[in-house]
């Protein structure tokens, strides 16, 4: 099963059609719907109310505004899926592209898929300041973690179950991003990366990353990747994922990287 968390805050001009685009997309095995509602004050709480009537939604409302991180943090507390993924409640990202990421995992060829929107077989155009900071931080990354990837902020990211259930995540905002990835490069997880689709919007649409946040994250790349230890990371880590231990199972065919 996959477990999608979906934190919301202030997306009523968005979260109704955007949840149910998402629920009624093709997947290959079961899932559940995990919505945070991160203490909204526009309307989106009774969008989601409404919604939770209509579809099988675990709906979960913050007292008070914490941030993506602890919401995505309570949403983990709640998942029971094998797999899990972290949706936005906007139309920034396509779900019809899920069924591909997930592939490599059914086929115990990654314990971790990014998807990426900066692979050289997406066509898409971003925005100029979010392109250049995504890739900065991206490369910030990749030389402190020393995982090579195109896409470190990706909002698609799916994991197996027992490894992003055993990290210790303290990020409470978008530092989420930069603490998840730092904490995988301490293992032995197998890290695919494929294209995805992805249609930008502009912050008088209502994108909530600023230029803040990609100052904080200069700190969350120090902090997780260079001061925290992986027993600092994790919390019963299983073996595999410490030792690089190959699995039981045939060892599959390896699943294309989209290049």
């Amino acid at each position: 099963m996959l477990s999608l968390i979906i934190p919301v805050y202030n997306e009523a001009a968005q979260v109704g059609p955007a949840l149910t685009q998402l629920i009624e997309s093709p997947c290959p095995i079961d899932r559940e719907w995990i919505v945070i509602d991160d203490a909204s004050d526009d309307g989106s709480a009774e969008i989601l109310e409404d919604l939770a009537r209509k579809y099988p939604i675990r709906l979960f409302r913050n007292e008070r505004n914490l941030g993506k991180g602890a919401s995505v943090v309570r949403g983990l507390r709640q998942a029971n899926g094998d797999f899990v993924m972290i949706h936005d409640a906007d139309f920034e990202y396509e779900p019809r592209d899920i069924p591909d990421l997930l592939a490599p995992l059914l086929e115990d060829a990654a314990d971790v898929v990014y998807g990426s929107r900066f692979k050289k077989t997406v066509h898409q155009v971003h925005r100029t300041y979010h392109y250049f900071v995504n890739r900065l931080l991206t490369v910030l990354s990749n030389l402190l973690s020393g995982v090579y990837l195109t896409d470190m902020e990706t909002c698609y990211k799916v994991f197996r179950g027992d490894l992003v259930r055993a990290m210790r995540l303290r990020s409470e905002r978008f530092g989420i991003e930069v603490e998840l990835t730092a904490y995988l490069a301490k293992t032995h997880a197998r890290i695919f990366e494929l294209p995805i689709h992805y249609y930008p919007r502009t912050r008088l649409e209502g994108k909530k990353i600023g230029w803040r946040d990609g100052i904080a994250a200069l700190g969350h790349l120090v902090r997780f990747n260079w001061l925290t230890s992986l027993d600092d990371a994790f919390e019963n880590l299983p073996e595999r994922y410490r030792s690089g231990a190959p699995s039981s199972r045939p060892e599959p065919k390896r699943a294309s990287d989209g290049d």
